[in-house]
């Protein structure tokens, strides 16, 4: 019941890898930038105890299709995990969020018709404004960014991923968000994400938060070193009917940072009895 990719779905952004795992609920789990379906690794063993966990690479990440004229900008994904969910057959699923995750199934939710029966947000890009000085820097010139040399790229990579976690976690585990990103194509596509990034794409639901159509749980590691906790409570006060609850001591990658905290919220939070 661990984290595997043994499925192949295509989707309109081409070939995504995927993995399942466990029986009971539906549960999806949405990573974000720069991460991959492998950031839920260790927390799907004990999720899959209780729900039918369903992960997948977003087009462009990990090890799904990264072809050199691909567009991976938000409104793709959210169109795709609209796909996936067709795909695996799923009606209302449980969904957890990260990171761009959140972007991603809220355009799924709100534009696209995906019914969720349960959702969590955690750590997400949800609204304005979204990304540091780096992450703009870089998406005005990622032609000189593609020619550096593989060596410096890979510092890159490195020291950008390194800049979201407050917490050691295990250093295989580090090497595994960071080798996606260091063949030819996961170079190019690398800085794709940085070039395609744009913040219309939740300019769009920002308005429509409010017909959230379903519990809402959203959890923040309190010390998030790039969406700070700040943003957390703004995005509450936009998704007033949501839960709120901190993670103490916890940087931008909770799942890898407190796995053991996370587990607890989630299921609090997920076999919670629906009120009324």
């Amino acid at each position: 019941m661990s984290w595997k990719l043994d499925e192949t779905a295509q989707t309109s952004a081409g070939a995504v890898a995927a993995g399942r795992a466990g029986n009971g609920p539906s549960l999806v789990l949405a990573h974000g930038w720069p991460w991959s379906s492998f950031s839920w690794h260790r927390i799907i063993p004990a999720l899959a105890r209780r729900y039918h966990v369903h992960w997948y690479d977003m087009p462009g990440y990990g090890r799904s299709d990264k072809a050199a004229d691909q567009r991976t900008s938000l409104d793709v994904q959210g169109k795709v995990f609209a796909e996936m969910l067709a795909h695996w057959r799923l009606q209302r699923p449980m969904v957890v969020a990260h990171d761009m995750g959140g972007a991603t199934t809220l355009r799924a939710h709100l534009l696209h018709g995906c019914d969720f029966d349960r959702y969590v947000l955690m750590n997400v890009v949800a609204m304005r404004p979204w990304g540091s000085e780096f992450f703009d820097h870089v998406g005005r010139h990622v032609d000189a960014f593609l020619g550096l040399p593989a060596h410096i790229h890979e510092a890159v990579v490195a020291a950008y991923v390194k800049g979201a976690i407050v917490n050691e976690i295990d250093p295989g585990d580090f090497d595994k968000l960071v080798e996606p990103w260091l063949s030819e194509e996961g170079r190019v596509s690398f800085y794709r994400q940085f070039a395609q990034a744009d913040e219309r794409y939740t300019a769009e639901v920002e308005p429509m938060f409010k017909d959230i159509r379903c519990p809402v749980e959203i959890i923040w590691g309190e010390d998030d070193p790039w969406i700070p906790l700040e943003r957390g409570k703004a995005l509450h006060a936009l998704i007033q009917q949501a839960s709120f609850e901190t993670l103490p001591g916890v940087g931008h990658l909770p799942q890898l940072e407190a796995p053991d905290l996370v587990l607890g919220r989630l299921n609090r939070f997920l076999s919670r009895e629906p009120e009324g």
